[in-house]
């Protein structure tokens, strides 16, 4: 998914207006009656609101223990390619961010997180989510005949406003089998995608350890 950039143009006027405003600010300081005003401004300054923090990912020791380990990346702006298999055409236009996971074999795992207006935004959001997670194996097999797929819900968390746990098995006409858990998770107006993948199939995939891994990534977000 794009992520939404300033254009250049736009960026240059901001920034002939800030350097036009340091000026000015500068000459009033030098003027009479400056001083007031450098401590008006400072006193607006340190009344003005602190911005919120942004929300915390998963470290590599947090997820599922693995035989090679873990190597996180860096945290990322825009949506993860590695989730578009199943949301990548029902996810609403916002400013996501996302961090990739790699083991040394064919274990990988992703998480992404975005901070919406609101609680009740952040709610309809885990809500759509979770849907398209639903029905994803259905999705996959009308779209792609060589696939047959089995998607299974594993319940849900008890951790702030909740998460909820899925499964996903795709087995190809020509033998390949993969198996993936989804989670989705909620702290207020923010929401966490957290998706965890390897070969195999449902008795291969560590259901325990990563229900562990899903309540960490929301009782981390703040």
């Amino acid at each position: 998914m794009p992520i939404r950039t300033r254009v250049a143009a736009l960026a240059a006027l901001t920034a002939a207006a800030l350097a036009v405003g340091a000026a000015a600010t500068a000459q009033a300081g030098a003027a009479p009656g400056g001083t007031a005003q450098k401590n008006a401004s400072v006193q607006k300054n340190a009344s003005a609101p602190k911005k919120a923090a942004a929300p915390r990912f998963l470290a590599a020791s947090e997820l599922p223990p693995h035989p090679t380990g873990w190597t996180a990346g860096p945290v990322t702006d825009g949506f993860p390619e590695q989730l578009a298999y199943c949301l990548g055409e029902g996810v609403p236009a916002y400013d996501y961010r996302h961090r990739l996971f790699h083991t040394e074999l064919d274990t990988s795992a992703v998480q992404v997180t975005v901070v919406t207006g609101s609680a009740a935004k952040g709610k309809a959001l885990a809500d759509r989510l979770n849907k398209e997670i639903r029905t994803c194996a259905a999705r996959l097999e009308r779209l792609y005949p060589e696939i047959e797929a089995e998607g299974r819900y594993f319940g849900t968390l008890p951790v702030e406003e909740g998460a909820t746990v899925h499964g996903l098995h795709t087995e190809t006409s020509y033998g390949a089998t993969d198996v993936n858990l989804l989670s989705v998770g909620r702290d207020g107006r923010t929401v966490t995608v957290v998706g965890w993948g390897q070969m195999g199939d449902f008795d291969d995939a560590p259901l325990a350890a990563f229900k562990k891994t899903a309540k960490k990534a929301v009782t981390k977000l703040y």
